[in-house]
């Protein structure tokens, strides 16, 4: 059978598959009784990820979705590459409101390879047809059950198919539209406002052509970024510095025609080519380790893009997320103010939940036009929109586009904590999340809560300083702080956590207040 038969016969299988997303959706909207099997495999393809305790780290980082056992009759099959620690698990099951721990253990399975690599798990089962057929076995009815990804590349795909379930989430052939230049172009056609900048850049010569030409267009475009097409968390980003360049040739400074010959006229395009390669030589990498030529080879196989660096002196980044159902519905899910960090300011560090009324409103607009297309386009799942916002001279902030995640994202796991352990509800027009009571709730989360002397925790240590010191989430004042991302204590100092309270002061001093008890905690220790 010729290759291209079998991927024919691929796609009709698992169009079918996704076909029984809709009467699963359907039975779960209306009831949450109904029986139902949640695989949740959370591999990540990140380059970034250069050890197995981070990966694992991250693969836990998802825990929260145990709360879905509070669905009497829902199983939840959660796999790791590793074993995790059993008091994690309980961890997460004596946050459960109303339900028995004991009754929704029975219901939880933790298949894992054994396999510590950095390798995403989804290639660590696919070549474990025994692990597959046993993870198969768990699952009640085919019939009503779903995989539950990360990301959504051909890995999961396969795994859906090896599984014979469904798979929530974008399919890999809507890849190209979460790419970087996809995102642009997406931005470009739905009228959605987005830094000046051009994509499909794969050279140094369409770089350095790209950059010229945003010159011409504002000559006083400060920095540019350059970020390739497939990156996380800003690893794939750049920054080159224009400052000090002399004038596009045959532009001025105010961007107007300029053919003057005379003193002090614009520089010819040599020179200036010249002086803007030797800025693209020391441009600055957000991932530590990235050389020039490592970065160029990257750009040219994976392309990429460059744009305006927005840059103001109020500036702010946040993010929407979103999901269309499988019934073909977009749902505005919640807004965020991201925490950056890194060399540059572009590392995802964490949250704070909602983001500000000012402009939560305008990046919901804007990311409801594109929520729309890639409904029209047939993506299902969730999904997020990064902005950056700035405020105009006129008091008005001005919302910019910059990147489209077609899959789970930092900000995912806190909300649909929050949201799970309070049965609250965020209203997109008010930009203001309430529980059923009618306290309105806040959280700031962090998946980098890290000090050397956390290395020497364990999770048990950490669970014995929760609860002396008060910290541990309340289900009677729905406040408190969750943890995650535990099992990296001992090899980095690293974990997460996400602190709820009823006002951003509060959330925010609980947060803070968390991070300073593990400090005076651990200050003898290392």
């Amino acid at each position: 059978m010729s290759e291209r038969r079998v991927a024919s016969d691929s796609e009709t299988e698992f169009d079918r598959l996704q076909n029984k997303l809709v009467p699963l959706w359907k039975s779960i909207e209306r009831f949450n009784q109904d029986p139902q099997t949640i695989v949740v495999v959370p591999s990540m393809s990140i380059e970034a990820i250069d050890s197995g305790a981070v990966m694992q780290a991250y693969e836990e980082r998802f825990l929260f979705l145990l709360l879905l056992l509070r669905q009497p009759r829902a199983r939840l099959i959660y796999v790791t590459s590793q074993t995790i620690l059993p008091s994690i698990i309980d961890y997460y099951l004596d946050l459960l409101p109303g339900v028995i721990p004991s009754h929704a253990r029975q219901r939880l399975f933790l298949p894992s390879p054994m396999d510590g690599s950095v390798r995403p798990l989804s290639d660590k089962l696919l070549e474990r047809p025994r692990l597959i057929e046993r993870i198969r076995s768990l699952i009640m009815d085919p019939d009503r059950a779903h995989l539950v990804p990360f990301n959504t590349t051909n890995r999961e795909k396969e795994l859906a198919l090896r599984l014979g379930i469904p798979m929530y989430g974008a399919d890999p052939k809507f890849f190209p539209l979460g790419t970087k230049s996809g995102c642009r172009k997406i931005f470009m056609e739905e009228n959605v406002p987005h830094p000046l900048g051009r994509e499909n850049v794969g050279s140094k010569e369409e770089l350095l052509n790209a950059i010229t030409d945003m010159r011409g267009k504002k000559p006083l475009v400060r920095q540019v970024m350059v970020k390739l097409n497939e990156g996380v968390s800003g690893e794939g980003n750049a920054i080159i510095d224009l400052r000090g360049l002399a004038p596009v040739a045959g532009i001025d400074d105010a961007g107007r025609q300029h053919v003057s010959t005379r003193p002090g006229s614009p520089i010819p395009a040599t020179k200036e080519q010249a002086a803007l390669e030797e800025r693209l030589r020391r441009m600055k990498f957000e991932l530590e380790g990235v050389t020039y030529d490592s970065y160029m080879k990257k750009l040219q196989e994976r392309r990429g893009v460059v744009e305006e660096r927005i840059m103001g002196e109020e500036f702010r980044s946040p993010s929407v997320q979103l999901r269309v159902t499988p019934l073909g519905k977009v749902e505005l899910l919640s807004t965020h103010d991201q925490l950056l960090g890194g060399p540059s300011g572009q590392s995802y560090l964490g949250c704070v939940f909602p983001a500000d009324t000012a402009y939560a409103g305008l990046i919901s607009k804007e990311a409801g036009k594109v929520g729309r297309r890639l409904a029209k386009e047939g993506v299902i799942g969730r999904f997020a929109l990064d902005f950056v916002v700035v405020r105009a001279k006129n008091g008005k902030w001005e919302p910019y586009a910059i990147e489209i995640n077609l899959r789970k994202g930092g900000t995912t796991h806190p909300f649909l904590t929050l949201q799970f352990l309070t049965d609250g509800t965020y209203n997109p027009e008010t930009g203001i999340f309430t529980a059923p009571n009618g306290q309105q709730k806040f959280f700031v989360a962090s998946d980098h809560v890290e000090s050397a002397r956390y290395r020497t925790l364990t999770p048990d240590d950490l669970f014995d300083i929760v609860v002396r010191h008060s910290l541990h989430f309340d289900q009677t004042r729905q406040t408190g702080v969750v943890f995650h991302m535990m099992s990296a204590l001992g090899e980095l100092g690293r974990t997460g956590l996400t602190a709820v309270g009823n006002s951003h002061e509060d959330a925010k001093a609980t947060y803070n207040r968390a991070v300073a008890v593990l400090d005076k905690e651990t200050r003898g220790d290392a």
